[in-house]
């Protein structure tokens, strides 16, 4: 398993603040663990590493008043994640966590855990018919195009759209960026769309593309960048990251996002109106941190029927579309709320539109031919793309930001 693939899974897994410092959270095997003497052993690629527990360290997902309590259910030979710290010469357990296994069948095959996805249709090819009562389309009356007005709009932003310097004022050899707000599977497809970016030979030179999509970091985990926890710690590494690419919140004026949350529970339409809330609070915070943002597009998930775990499978991540579908709509029907127009009154925040769509029916082609394989996502879980399910979804995202109405005017030479 790649280093990269257990920093995007692993960390939806921690939700406590004190386990953000120290060093990297790992995967190894259970070797040996003594409560008493509070020692664990754990072999970590290859190379058996000893830690020490102390009564502050943090067994993710158990119960109990004590140590002893929390930790009865690990057992040796176990594939575990753990956070140390090993900072002043200690080798202290900041955090423990047995990890999620895929299902696997009765010969210890890893499974599908996704429901049946043979009924259902891209949200494009749906139009004006119902997912349990609910229209398709990306836009109101079932249709894939925006209405005029909001068209229109995007298209006036779009013509404001220039080179700034780090001030946010327009300079000819300023910078255009563009940024990525997300989770794991978003900060693989951002990684996919880098490559395709570093490919291309039409693009204006003066836009750069940041990722600021974090692993773990879901819609619940990020919609509220003061709480003193994980969405301090999204927003504040996104600030990180601007500064390492050598520029500033005042440069960023577009954003495409593309959230959900991990293991859904609640059912349709539940789920996705709970997603739509989140999503409303998270483009909220858009123009407060970023004050020259104009554009923001949006993603639903990549197919989640090859799914091995709960993290994210059908039908959630087909209905994941919704959450977008609603949340734009509640904008285009002038919601105060996510007004973005300052002549109508206080900005709430940016116009938003639909990005790429990135959902296929598995192998079955949409109507433009786009289709996903199960080797365009890892075999730890199925919901992770692999090298070449990130190649895919870079290309559907390079393809949007050169050819939609209201990116090519800028994003293009």
């Amino acid at each position: 398993m790649s280093q990269f693939f257990v920093r995007c899974v692993v960390v939806a897994l921690w939700v406590c603040p004190a386990l953000l410092i120290a060093d990297e959270i790992q995967r190894g095997t259970l070797k040996k663990l003594d409560v008493p003497g509070k020692k664990v052993v754990v072999e970590i690629d290859g190379k058996q590493r000893e830690f020490s527990l102390t009564d502050d360290t943090q067994v993710l997902g158990a119960s109990g008043k004590d140590l002893a309590e929390k930790l009865k259910d690990f057992k040796e030979g176990a594939s575990i994640f753990v956070k140390p710290d090993t900072s002043d010469g200690r080798s202290v357990l900041v955090g423990i966590k047995q990890a999620d296994e895929p299902a696997r069948n009765n010969r210890g095959e890893q499974r599908r855990v996704s429901a049946d996805t043979k009924s259902l249709k891209p949200l494009t090819e749906l139009g004006r018919e119902k997912y349990q009562g609910f229209e398709g389309g990306f836009y109101p009356e079932g249709r894939n195009e925006r209405p005029k007005d909001h068209e229109a709009a995007g298209l006036k932003l779009a013509k404001q759209v220039q080179p700034l310097n780090d001030q946010g004022q327009p300079e000819s050899n300023g910078k255009i960026v563009l940024l990525s707000v997300g989770m794991s599977n978003t900060s693989q497809s951002s990684d996919g769309f880098q490559r395709a970016l570093r490919e291309a030979s039409d693009l204006n030179s003066r836009v750069l593309f940041v990722n600021g999509a974090q692993g773990g970091m879901t819609a619940a985990a990020i919609q509220d960048p003061e709480d003193g926890r994980r969405g301090n710690q999204y927003w504040d590494t996104v600030d990180q990251r601007l500064k390492h690419a050598g520029v500033s919140r005042e440069q960023v004026q577009v954003i495409w996002i593309k959230q959900a949350d991990a293991r859904p529970t609640q059912g349709f339409p539940k789920y996705a109106q709970t997603l739509q809330a989140e999503l409303v609070k998270i483009v909220q915070i858009l123009p407060v941190r970023f004050p020259n943002v104009k554009l923001t597009y949006l993603s639903s998930r990549t197919y989640g029927g090859y799914s091995t775990s709960s993290l994210n499978p059908e039908p959630y991540a087909f209905e994941s579309a919704f959450s977008v579908k609603w949340l734009i709509e509640q904008q285009i029907n002038g919601d105060k709320v996510l007004n973005f127009d300052s002549a109508r009154g206080e900005v709430k925040a940016p116009w938003l539109s639909w990005g790429p769509y990135l959902w296929a029916n598995g192998s079955t082609p949409r109507e433009d031919g786009f289709s996903y394989e199960p080797a365009d996502f890892t075999p730890n879980d199925g919901t992770h793309q692999s090298p070449s399910g990130q190649r895919k979804v870079g290309q559907l995202l390079l393809k949007f930001f050169e050819t939609d109405s209201t990116t090519k005017s800028w994003f293009v030479q």
